[in-house]
């Protein structure tokens, strides 16, 4: 126990160690002909013979797996659960796709999970991540055991939220590709600076600025996909379903992510839900206050 036992990554190249040829998640028949195509997506899992439903970590907007590395690898020695981290479809080491809907990234979810056996499980979700983990729920409420989202509601984040300034921004960096990657990124951080003022946030995004096969800088997320698909990913899918497993709301005391008005849809779509507000922590959460933030998850599984 405590160590990555299985990943995949996008191009064939797997990490340590390696995998069988078949590339899980890439199957076009998993949810019918109807429905989006899943993507095989990247991810890291940490094994165990625990038969406890296993942790599954999505990150969100502008994110990767190594988001939740660190916690998921403690929490999974704690538990002694199964644990998944995973990339979002136009994120991290997975693949691009013109998709960027939660519709696209719940069915990569879908195929994905069955195939490495991680159904049902305990799906913990940050902002974007959270609704791909609340859609999931709804559609597909036997694959979820329990849900955790961390500061996001199954509604609207547009007026608190500035990623598609965020994203703006990215767009217009112009790094000589003459550069090493270190002095790239400190040339784009002086770029986004007059737009993104919070120096954590700018190196959080700055993880995604890499360097190309032809020498050019570019960003590993999918920008023009996720620029013209931002309203859909501040959006929620509006549905008449409820997932009435135990559910989880995490807010950060100083976000605006989860209000008051938000409350009574969250009960009609999850009826056993509970809202807890972490002091001292912003929208990332678990990068803010995360000995609080395992603590609840902790709690919360038992």
């Amino acid at each position: 126990m405590g160590h990555w036992v299985r990943s995949w990554s996008f191009g064939g190249s797997a990490l340590k160690p390696s995998l069988p040829s078949r590339r899980p998640g890439f199957s076009a028949t998993a949810l019918g002909s109807s429905g989006p195509r899943p993507v095989p997506l990247s991810y890291k899992l940490l094994g165990s013979s625990d038969t406890h439903p296993p942790l599954v970590f999505l990150h969100g907007l502008f994110g990767s797996k190594t988001n939740f590395q660190s916690i998921a690898k403690t929490l999974g020695q704690q538990t002694g659960r199964k644990v998944l981290i995973v990339d979002a479809r136009n994120h991290g080491e997975s693949p691009h796709d013109a998709d960027a809907s939660y519709e696209a990234m719940s069915a990569d979810l879908q195929a994905l999970l069955p195939q490495l056996g991680l159904v049902p499980c305990v799906l913990i979700g940050h902002s974007m991540g959270g609704k791909t983990a609340m859609l999931l729920a709804l559609q597909r409420p036997e694959m979820v055991e329990r849900l955790i989202l961390v500061d996001i509601s199954p509604l609207p984040t547009t007026a608190v939220s500035d990623f598609p300034s965020y994203l703006a921004a990215m767009k217009n960096i112009r790094v000589p590709k003459e550069l090493p990657l270190s002095q790239a990124r400190k040339v784009a951080d002086e770029q986004l600076r007059p737009v993104i003022e919070n120096l954590s946030i700018r190196q959080f995004i700055l993880t995604n600025l890499v360097k190309a096969s032809d020498g050019h800088f570019t960003w590993r997320i999918n920008i023009e996909a996720l620029a013209q698909q931002m309203d859909k990913i501040m959006d929620f899918p509006v549905l008449q379903k409820s997932f009435f497993g135990p559910t989880l709301f995490l807010s950060g005391a100083n976000s605006e992510f989860i209000q008051p008005s938000h409350h009574s849809e969250i009960k009609r779509l999850f009826p056993h839900s509970k809202i807890l507000s972490v002091p001292g922590a912003g929208h990332w959460v678990h990068a803010d206050q995360p000995h609080d933030f395992m603590s609840s998850v902790k709690r919360f599984l038992c």
